[in-house]
C-alpha cells in the first residue's frame, strides 16, 4: 500500500562570525496529497492525490527499485516526444479513468491552499511539491511580521503555491509571471483555496522589478524561482546564468531593511545552494542565511535532490 513519506530538506544554517557552515537534515511538514513512490532510470513515478504519475526526472540516474509492472499501472505517463532545449517537450498518455483536470490540497497550520491539476506538453501538472517548506517560511514570517502593511512580491511565480501562501496569511500579495496561461492558472488556485485579491501581473520580471525600484515602493518579502531559460511575453531572453546576479541586485533595493524576508529557490542541474547563497550575501550582507538542497525520498529509501534553496528573514 501507499504511504506518505515524511519530505526533508537539508540546509546548511551560515555561521558568518566564525565563516563556518553548520549542516543539519531537519524534518518537515508532511503532505497528505502527494508522495514519491519511486525514483530511477531518469523518471519518477509518484502520487498526486489518488493517481499515480510517471514523468521523466533527470537526476533519477540509479536504478528503479519497483518492477516494470508495478510503474506501468501508473494512470498517466509522460513520453519525450521533441527534444527541445530543455529535453522536457512531449506527450502525455492516460487511461481512461483519468480526467483533466484533478484538485490536491497542502496544509502548514491554519494555511489551507488546494491546488488544480492540469496536463502541459512540458511534463509539469501545475505544482512542485518540494516547494512546500519555502510554503511553511513565507507563511510562518507574513504571520511574524503581522502587519496589515505586509506586502509580497513573487517573481516567476507559476501557478502560485507562494502566492497562496503569503495571501493565506494576509499579506498584500503581487504575482508576477510573464506567461498569462499560467497566471490564469494561478486565478483558478486561488479561487480553489477559497482566497481572493492576489495581484496578477503578466510582464517581464526584470522589467517589473526595475520599474518597481524607480517608483519607491518596497516589499516585506520577496520570493523568486527563475527558470534556467525563459522568455518574457515581449520576447525577452532569460537565462539564469547571466541574469541571476543582476536580479538579486535589483531585489536588494526592494526589500524593506526590518520585518522582511527572501526566499530564492533554483532547479538548475550543475548550480550548487552555495552559488545561490554567495549571490544573496554579496548583495544583502550579513543576514543569516539558511540554504540547502531540497529532496523527497522515495520508497526504497532514495533521495530525490529536487532544487536549491537560499533564504532568510529578518
Amino acid at each position: 500500500m501507499l504511504h506518505n513519506p515524511q519530505k526533508r530538506i537539508i540546509f546548511a544554517e551560515n555561521i558568518f562570525m566564525a565563516h563556518t557552515s553548520e549542516y543539519q537534515l531537519v524534518d518537515v511538514g508532511l503532505w497528505r496529497d502527494y508522495e514519491l513512490i519511486d525514483s530511477g532510470d531518469f523518471e519518477k513515478l509518484e502520487r498526486f492525490g489518488k493517481y499515480i504519475i510517471r514523468r521523466p526526472e533527470p537526476q533519477a540516474v540509479w536504478r528503479k527499485a519497483l518492477s516494470e509492472k508495478e510503474w506501468g499501472s501508473a494512470d498517466a505517463r509522460f513520453v519525450l516526444d521533441v527534444q527541445n532545449a530543455n529535453g522536457e517537450k512531449g506527450r502525455w498518455t492516460r487511461r481512461n479513468s483519468m480526467p483533466d483536470e484533478w484538485t490536491i490540497g497542502y496544509k502548514h497550520g491554519d494555511m489551507n491552499i488546494s491546488f488544480v491539476m492540469k496536463f502541459n506538453t512540458f511534463k509539469h501538472i501545475g505544482v512542485f511539491p518540494e516547494q512546500a517548506d519555502n510554503w511553511n517560511f513565507i507563511y510562518d514570517n507574513v504571520r511574524r511580521i503581522s502587519s496589515p502593511e505586509c506586502n509580497v512580491l513573487n517573481l516567476f511565480a507559476y501557478t502560485g503555491g507562494a502566492s497562496l501562501a503569503a495571501r493565506s496569511a494576509g499579506a498584500k500579495v503581487y504575482h508576477v509571471d510573464s506567461v498569462r496561461q499560467v497566471v490564469n492558472w494561478a486565478a483558478e488556485n486561488q479561487t480553489a483555496s477559497g482566497l481572493a485579491d492576489i495581484h496578477w501581473v503578466v510582464e517581464d520580471a526584470m522589467k517589473f522589478v526595475k520599474r518597481e525600484i524607480r517608483r519607491g515602493n518596497k516589499y516585506s518579502g520577496i520570493i523568486m524561482d527563475p527558470p534556467a531559460f525563459g522568455r518574457g511575453p515581449a520576447g525577452e531572453k532569460w537565462i539564469l546564468e547571466d541574469s541571476i546576479d543582476e536580479i538579486v541586485s535589483l531585489a536588494s533595493q526592494l526589500l524593506k531593511e526590518k520585518d522582511a524576508f527572501f526566499v530564492l529557490n533554483m532547479y538548475s542541474m550543475g548550480l550548487s545552494a552555495l552559488i545561490s547563497d554567495n549571490i544573496v550575501r554579496s548583495h544583502f550582507g550579513n543576514v543569516g542565511t539558511q540554504c540547502g538542497e531540497m529532496f523527497f525520498t522515495d520508497k526504497a529509501g532514495r533521495r530525490l535532490p529536487l532544487g536549491t534553496f537560499v533564504r532568510f528573514s529578518r
